[in-house]
């Protein structure tokens, strides 16, 4: 039978985050019973005391893990050891306080970062560390690898139906859009807009804007997230992606074209491109009913919208 949201006690990891506020939207309107979060000021889940305190008080029937350190290539690169160790320490924190308070459903969402840099494309989930990863985010991801080897382990020893699930590059309300840290479609916005609002004629972005991207609006992510903890139950991690990818330079183009940027765009060649290609093969997912509804340019005018709506915040 389908879940009876209404009677359920979900605990969203990160629940204040792009991708932790997009699944609070999906609850509220499922009509979930009870929706618990707590912001990083008030449980920070590195600590582990606190987080087994908060957890094992609360004892919600769902936890949905979607809080991380995530970042760029530049925060990737620079700052490798905070990336592993914040990741590492947050999510074993989590499944460890909830296995003690014996949370029957846990989902953990990871990353397409996850897949050897030189995967055959689309990427299926058993090209899991059949190669080297990317460079440029490798602490990053073998954080969340060790989080779907955690998830399978709970499964295998305690007999957990516990989850896990790889989604692509996501965008859409409450992304960071800070330049230092940011990914790059956030970042593409927040440069054209400030070049837009300043009367600048040029922007310059990194790379040679030849790789290839597939972008996943974050509330379709949420949508397939509620589906899985309803309908999925396999060690192997699944993937959650559009299905389809474009040029990182005709991403710039269509960003320009939202903000209204005429401008022209200059590619810094001597600037890292990252993998290639980053393709997810969401073959399984779709087999179970799924697709997503949120076309990349519809997704990025809403996203500009929500953007200019929160300029001081953002």
């Amino acid at each position: 039978m389908p879940i009876d949201w209404s009677n359920k006690a979900v605990y969203v990891a990160g629940h204040h985050g792009l991708v932790g506020s997009a699944l609070v939207r999906a609850l509220e309107t499922a009509g979930v019973g009870r929706i618990l979060g707590w912001r990083s000021s008030e449980l920070d889940l590195r600590d582990r005391a606190a987080t087994f305190d908060a957890i094992n008080e609360a004892k919600p029937d769902v936890v949905i893990d979607a809080a991380a350190r995530v970042g760029g290539i530049m925060a990737n690169s620079t700052y490798p050891v905070d990336f592993l160790q914040d990741n590492m320490l947050i999510q074993t924190n989590v499944m460890d306080a909830a296995h003690q308070a014996e949370v029957d459903r846990f989902l953990f969402l990871g990353s397409s970062c996850i897949y050897p840099r030189h995967a055959t494309q689309p990427i299926r989930e058993s090209s899991l560390m059949t190669g080297p990863l990317e460079p440029t985010n490798q602490a990053y991801a073998m954080a969340k690898i060790s989080g779907i080897y955690y998830i399978e382990a709970f499964r295998t020893q305690y007999g957990k139906r516990w989850i896990s699930a790889m989604p692509t590059n996501l965008y859409g309300p409450n992304d960071n859009f800070d330049l230092e840290s940011s990914h790059v479609l956030p970042a593409f916005i927040r440069r054209f807009h400030e070049a837009k609002r300043d009367g600048r004629d040029k922007v310059t972005v990194w790379g040679t804007g030849a790789p290839r991207r597939e972008f996943l609006h974050v509330d379709d992510l949420a949508d397939a997230c509620l589906m899985l903890i309803d309908m999925y139950d396999s060690p192997e991690t699944i993937n959650v992606g559009w299905g389809d990818d474009l040029p990182i330079k005709e991403l710039a183009q269509t960003v320009a074209s939202v903000v209204g940027f005429d401008g022209e765009i200059e590619w810094d060649t001597s600037k890292p491109d990252g993998m290639p290609r980053k393709l997810l093969d969401t073959s399984r997912i779709n087999a179970l009913g799924w697709h997503p509804t949120i076309r990349l340019r519809d997704g990025v005018a809403s996203t500009y919208d929500w953007y200019v709506e929160n300029y001081e915040a953002a």
